[in-house]
Order: structure tokens, then C-alpha cells, then sequence
């Protein structure tokens, strides 16, 4: 019997060890797994965290962005780039102004941009010469250069629409209204201006756009003078072409985008010249028509 008491004795240890040492691993386990439970709760905070600032560094990206276009449109209304078309203009093909002959004003216009490169050059040249000029702009050119038609608002030009694609072929109403409402809306996204004027592309009046533009009470502005530098005369040619029927009230046609424009570039420096020789001052299309609104008015009076 003492023999096998002495034999139990050992085993007993080791199980009384093995008891203690499962005990302490269950131990180990329950405050292990809080620090673990901790863990992930503290990850969870940081991607909500996380996402928190995202959502408020876009609010505040938003409220940037809202604050420019107010800021634009501020500048826009300040300069009278914000303009309005008396009704007699409203829906009304305009070539020219009706003024006399001594009051030689003339508007210089440019379509199909914002154009790289071309585009800065000709903001440069009128810069220099203190000249406002009105561009005609095309809509995915728009989308394609913001910078270059803030440039244009920012310098005081004004910015009428020439459609989205320059496209000639026929298009019904929808197709017409989408090719000069989505570039009246992105000019007024890109500046804040709100433009009234239009130019049908190629100065085509049956192909659907003229017509909605007519309804929609935009001013349909053609020109008088067309320097007809989308054929790449020569320098000098392009100048004859300008001065060839340029009168008090006319209205200059002149591309600034759209393909190749370094002859009008080199050009424009010496129309300007020959211009103001024969005493000639420079306006936009809006000033041009308000001062056929008044000629016209004070005519209607005098009657």
C-alpha cells in the first residue's frame, strides 16, 4: 500500500500542473482578446475617421468651387460681361449695326475657340492694343480648355456660343437645342456669363440651329467682313479680305481656333494699325447693337 500511495504521489503532481497550466492559458486568452477586440475597434474608428474626412474635404472642395463661380459671375456682372440684347435684337439676324458714317466703330469677332496656343495670342495682341473683341466659342472646345475661355472672361472679352460641335449637317429640334444649350451651360459653368448671342457654324441659317437659336431669342450674329483666313490666305491677302467691305458698324469675321491660325495671328497686329489709321475705334457685339438701340431710338423720336 505504501508503495503504491508513492507511486500516486507524481502523478497527482502532474495532473495538479497540467490543471494550473490550462488554467493560466485560458487566462492568457481572455486578456489577450480584449487587446485583439480593442484592436479592430480602434481600425474601425480610423476608417470612420477616415471617410469622415474624405466627405468633408469634397464638402469643402464643393464650397470652394461654388465660391469661384460667385466669384466669377461677380466678376463677370462688374465687367457688363452679364449683357442684355434689346428686343429689338432678340431672335433678330444681325450683320452690321445701323449707325452713321461718322460714328466708325467696328467689332473684331473670333469663333471656333478656345484654341491652343492661337487663342493666347490673339488675348496677347489685344491686350497690347487695349482692344475688347466678342469670341464665338465652341462648346467641347470649352470643355477641353477652361483656363483659356476664363482667360478671355477675365480680360473682358465677350463670349458668345457657336454651337458644341460645329457641326453643318441637318438636325432637328432636340440635336439643335442640345448643340447650343449645352455650350450656353458650360460657358456659364466655366465664367459665369450667361451668353445671348449665337453664330450658326459656317454661317449656315437651314440646318436647324439657326432656327431654334431664332425661338430661343438668342441674337443671331453674322458679320459684315469676313477675312476668310480658314483658307490660309497670305498675310496680306487676309488683311485685303478684312478692309475689302469694312464699314462703321461692321462686324468682323475672324477664327482665333479651330485648325492653323498663325496667319491670323501675324495679321491681326496690322488690322488694328490700319484701323485706327482711318480713325476707327474698337467695340464689342453688345456695344455695337446698344448703339444702334439708341441711334434707332433717337431716329423714332425725332419722328
Amino acid at each position: 500500500m505504501e508503495h503504491n500511495k508513492s507511486l500516486l504521489w507524481p502523478q497527482g503532481i502532474l495532473i495538479a500542473l497540467l490543471a494550473l497550466g490550462a488554467t493560466l492559458s485560458i487566462a492568457v486568452m481572455m486578456l489577450l482578446r480584449p487587446n485583439a477586440s480593442e484592436a479592430q475597434s480602434n481600425q474601425r474608428i480610423n476608417i470612420n475617421n477616415n471617410l469622415v474626412a474624405k466627405v468633408g474635404t469634397q464638402k469643402r472642395i464643393e464650397g470652394l468651387k461654388a465660391a469661384m463661380l460667385t466669384t466669377w459671375q461677380q466678376e463677370a456682372q462688374a465687367k457688363g460681361l452679364g449683357y442684355a440684347l434689346a428686343t429689338r435684337f432678340q431672335g433678330a439676324v444681325i450683320k452690321e449695326a445701323k449707325l452713321s458714317p461718322n460714328q466708325k466703330v467696328i467689332a473684331l469677332t473670333f469663333d471656333d475657340g478656345p484654341w491652343p496656343e492661337s487663342t493666347a495670342q490673339v488675348l496677347e495682341i489685344l491686350k497690347q492694343n487695349n482692344i475688347k473683341a466678342t469670341f464665338f466659342v465652341v462648346g467641347q472646345n470649352v470643355k477641353n480648355f477652361p483656363d483659356l475661355l476664363k482667360r478671355v472672361s477675365a480680360e473682358g472679352h465677350v463670349i458668345a456660343n457657336h454651337t458644341w460641335h460645329h457641326w453643318y449637317h441637318f438636325m432637328n429640334q432636340q440635336a439643335a437645342a442640345y448643340e447650343i444649350e449645352h455650350t450656353t451651360d458650360m460657358i456659364y459653368q466655366t465664367t459665369g456669363v450667361k451668353t445671348n448671342l449665337f453664330r450658326p457654324p459656317g454661317g449656315i441659317m437651314h440646318n436647324g440651329v439657326a432656327a431654334y437659336a431664332k425661338n430661343a431669342k438668342y441674337a443671331i450674329v453674322m458679320w459684315s467682313s469676313d477675312s476668310i483666313d480658314y483658307s490660309q490666305p497670305t498675310v496680306p491677302k487676309l488683311i485685303d479680305n478684312v478692309f475689302r467691305l469694312a464699314k462703321p458698324g461692321g462686324i468682323v469675321l475672324m477664327h482665333d481656333g479651330g485648325g492653323n491660325r498663325s496667319r491670323t495671328v501675324q495679321a491681326l497686329p496690322e488690322i488694328i494699325n490700319r484701323f485706327r489709321k482711318q480713325g476707327y475705334r474698337f467695340v464689342t457685339v453688345p456695344e455695337l447693337l446698344e448703339m444702334e438701340d439708341k441711334a434707332q431710338s433717337l431716329i423714332a423720336k425725332k419722328k
